[in-house]
């Protein structure tokens, strides 16, 4: 009788701890009709995975993922859409229909993690929009010093989101919110930083799409880090002739590559700190060669004209497949780096008064 009593205990204790063969989403949208589809992105789109039916009010998914992994949840694939963690456990979504994003997920321990570091940041990020909104009132008021003092508190907090998501990169390496995390602070760090971050992780992530992308992108940085010899290439000037970046920078002391383009707003905030250092430094060999992102040709020449850039500029217009960002593995811009007479990278994403402090010491070593 002891042994059975042994045999039924374990079968109960193993049963309990059986983790499901797959995920149940139980959907439960006040004012939904249709259908309900999961979602999840591959590149530059989403792909549907799951639908399912309302009836009475609600739909239930059931399918199975590899590991989890961030989806999205939508009425009849409406733009509007839930973000959420999916895992192969039973989970629930309620909200309504017509504010689908707040709607409420339980029943992933992933999603959990997300929402909680989320929640987090949207908080810091209401306090710098609120305090942005006071600079600009303050600048339109002509209250300069107060709307500087303002924008450095708000630089300060937008920092910190950055900062906040290291710590979790840092303390919870085995967590699948982690990779996330990583490729959106990837933008602010070397190669070196980012691999050491990568190297850290739980062996499980390895297989996580975001870690295999990130992974690829640390080996081509490698080629291009501070110390190599930056790539060749060549790409069209605005006449379309051919303009080789070699034949560029063998004739300055000092050349910014810089990659931008006419839509990004951070590039064209930049550009006036570009022009002054060029202006400043260009007798005594430093020049700029501009990379465009731009896919159409008349918004680049205007930009030009209207940002008074007057160095040499190149574009395939290819957009976000521009050849050269590929080689240069660019996936945020502005992007930037400097290179001397024979080629050899000496600093990278040098912006605001340390691009001007690195090519002065440069210059006058």
């Amino acid at each position: 009788m002891r042994k059975l009593l042994v045999v039924i205990l374990g079968i109960a204790l193993f049963a309990c701890s059986q983790q499901p063969n797959g995920y149940k989403i139980t959907v439960n949208l006040d004012g939904a009709e249709g259908n309900i589809i999961l979602e999840q992105r591959e590149g530059n789109k989403l792909v549907g995975v799951d639908t399912a039916e309302v009836v009475n009010g609600v739909a239930v998914l059931e399918g199975e993922v590899e590991m989890p992994g961030m989806y999205y949840l939508s009425v009849n694939g409406q733009r509007n859409k839930a973000t959420l963690f999916v895992e192969n456990a039973n989970m629930t979504v309620t909200g309504k229909a017509d504010s689908i994003a707040a709607a409420k997920v339980s029943g992933s321990a992933t999603h959990d993690e997300f929402q909680t570091i989320n929640e987090q940041i949207q908080k810091i990020g209401e306090e710098y929009m609120a305090l942005y909104q006071e600079s600009r009132a303050a600048s339109t008021a002509g209250d300069t010093a107060k709307a500087n003092e303002l924008m450095k508190q708000v630089e300060t907090l937008y920092a910190s989101v950055g900062e906040l998501q290291e710590d979790f990169v840092k303390n919870n390496p085995a967590s699948y919110v982690t990779p996330l995390l990583l490729t959106q602070i990837q933008y602010e760090k070397d190669v070196d930083e980012l691999e050491a971050l990568v190297s850290a992780l739980d062996p499980k992530l390895s297989e996580v799409p975001e870690i295999v992308d990130l992974k690829a992108k640390i080996e081509k940085l490698k080629t291009v880090a501070v110390g190599k010899t930056a790539p060749d290439f060549t790409q069209n000037d605005r006449d379309g002739n051919p303009v080789k970046f070699s034949d560029i920078y063998s004739k300055n002391e000092l050349t910014l590559l810089d990659f931008w383009a006419a839509w990004c707003g951070p590039c064209r905030a930049e550009n006036p700190n570009v022009v002054a250092t060029y202006n400043k430094y260009k007798d005594q060999g430093f020049s700029v060669l501009g990379v465009s992102l731009d896919r159409d040709k008349d918004a680049w020449l205007k930009a030009i004209e209207d940002d008074g850039l007057t160095w040499d500029h190149v574009s395939d217009l290819a957009y976000w497949n521009n050849a050269a960002a590929k080689i240069y593995a660019v996936n945020s811009i502005p992007s930037s780096l400097l290179v001397d007479k024979n080629g050899v990278i000496i600093a990278k994403n040098k912006r605001g008064e340390e691009l001007g402090k690195t090519v002065e010491e440069f210059l006058n070593k």
